[in-house]
């Protein structure tokens, strides 16, 4: 084939594919991106098309046609010595399955047409945030006041120029609370109220560069995912790191500790503000993936995690401050302090495993309380969308109207306090109580109110069952 041949290759188009499509509808806002030195349009020239919508920049097709010219003059001589060219080639069978998604990135604007992403007055008010955390996550007074205060300033921070020579620091956060407290549920809620893109991602699979598992990048790429490949949308942004107490420095010294504290040194950079190179459309960096760099500066980061064991190191602190004097307290005064974790400082975290760089890059600490009997109570009934509210949906559609009595959700939340596993027991625990229900219910047409009875939950009694007629007992 020759090199006038090779550039008059029209690319092949699927009816049903519609990523043939993709660069006439978005021609303006997409660039190219060459699949061979992952350079963009803008760098490295016009692309050249080939079979699959792949692109090759001009220089690397020169290249390889270089290589060709190269090895017909010395083919013959290499031939004569007994061994085979090393022909430099693009081999289109490595392109299988490629998606021309990977090769686009969102085109960055001029300077002088470059628009706010963010804009203050959009924002609410950190009472108004609170007030909509407030519809959705019961208890937690403390937690979401600070949480509305740090997010209202970080986007101040954001939309705040730098004329006066003043820069407001960045506030992210690290979140302490036991599981099923609702550390994940408040982020999740916080970033739709915004409308923010938002990255939530697990500490458990980072490991350190080179290792099996994820790179410390794979954070931002997943936020560059959750705002559409758009750079300027995803560099104001919310990155949730959960199970962050798993990096923490491990106790035992023989082995090379890849999960712990380095990659607690590599996130260093991503918490203060740096630029960095992330695959597009991809968690791990290979040649068949175009690289966009990515500026972490005004990115808020929220870390969160149980810290199982926590409490001892706060218990040894706290005996240690109340154990001298006349009138020292007994050793045993919190062994059965249920919210031990809202006395937890920095230098209780720090003894736990995380290292000093780490935490004085989350200025701001908080946890949260563990839940009570009557919190869970309030969790079943109250929110928006609540677990007995999913229920009570769920048998509308059959024409059936579903009752607790409050006697009934008190017994549901001693039985859910008992597993220590907080608001997650309470959807298991009903699983298996409106199996039955769930299951006889469609079979009659009768039926017309079920009524859960504190009786069916301890096993003494059944549901109360009200036909559209009368009443009887449950199953």
């Amino acid at each position: 084939m020759s090199k006038q041949d090779f550039y008059e290759v029209e690319p092949t188009r699927d009816k049903n594919d519609g990523m043939s499509d993709v660069s006439e509808e978005n021609g303006d806002e997409y660039e190219q991106v060459c699949c061979l030195c992952q350079r963009p349009e803008r760098i490295a020239g016009k692309m050249v098309r080939i079979p699959n919508n792949i692109c090759i920049c001009q220089d690397c097709m020169q290249k390889t046609f270089d290589a060709m010219n190269h090895t017909d003059s010395s083919l013959n001589d290499m031939m004569q010595m007994g061994r085979m060219p090393n022909i430099g080639m693009i081999n289109l069978s490595d392109f299988q399955g490629f998606s021309p998604y990977q090769q686009k990135i969102k085109k960055k604007k001029k300077e002088e047409e470059k628009e706010a992403v963010l804009d203050i007055k959009k924002i609410p008010a950190p009472h108004k945030i609170k007030a909509s955390l407030d519809e959705y996550i019961v208890g937690q007074e403390r937690a979401k006041k600070v949480m509305s205060v740090a997010v209202y300033n970080h986007y101040k921070r954001v939309s705040s120029n730098l004329d006066d020579g003043v820069e407001i620091e960045k506030s992210n956060m690290l979140m302490i609370g036991p599981t099923g407290s609702g550390k994940t549920y408040m982020v999740k809620t916080l970033a739709r109220l915004l409308d923010v893109p938002l990255a939530i991602t697990d500490a458990t699979s980072l490991t350190e560069a080179g290792y099996i598992g994820d790179d410390i990048e794979s954070v931002v790429s997943k936020l560059l995912a959750a705002a559409d490949n758009d750079v300027d949308k995803a560099e104001s942004g919310i990155i949730f790191i959960d199970e962050i107490d798993k990096i923490a420095k491990k106790r035992n010294a023989n082995q090379r500790d890849v999960s712990g504290e380095s990659v607690q040194q590599g996130m260093l950079k991503l918490l203060e503000g740096a630029e960095v190179e992330v695959p597009v459309g991809a968690s791990s960096k290979n040649a068949m993936v175009p690289m966009v760099t990515v500026n972490t500066r005004n990115i808020l980061f929220i870390c969160g995690g149980a810290f199982p064991d926590l409490e001892e190191i706060i218990k040894e602190r706290l005996n240690k401050e109340s154990s001298i004097g006349f009138k020292a307290d007994l050793k045993d005064k919190y062994d059965k302090e249920e919210n031990l974790l809202m006395k937890a400082i920095v230098e209780d975290v720090r003894k736990y495993g995380m290292i000093p760089e780490f935490l004085g890059r989350m200025p701001i600490l908080f946890s949260l309380e563990a839940l009570t009997e009557d919190m869970l109570v309030r969790v079943l009934a109250e929110p928006k969308n609540a677990i007995i509210r999913q229920y009570q949906k769920l048998l509308a559609m059959d024409e059936v109207k579903l009752e607790f009595e409050e006697a009934a959700l008190h017994s549901i939340a001693a039985k859910a306090k008992e597993k220590k596993v907080g608001a997650r027991a309470l959807r298991a625990i009903l699983e298996e109580f409106m199996l039955d229900i769930m299951y006889e219910i469609p079979k009659d047409d009768d039926i017309g109110m079920v009524t859960i009875t504190k009786e069916y939950i301890e096993g003494t009694g059944g549901p109360l069952i009200t036909m559209r007629q009368g009443i009887m007992n449950g199953f």
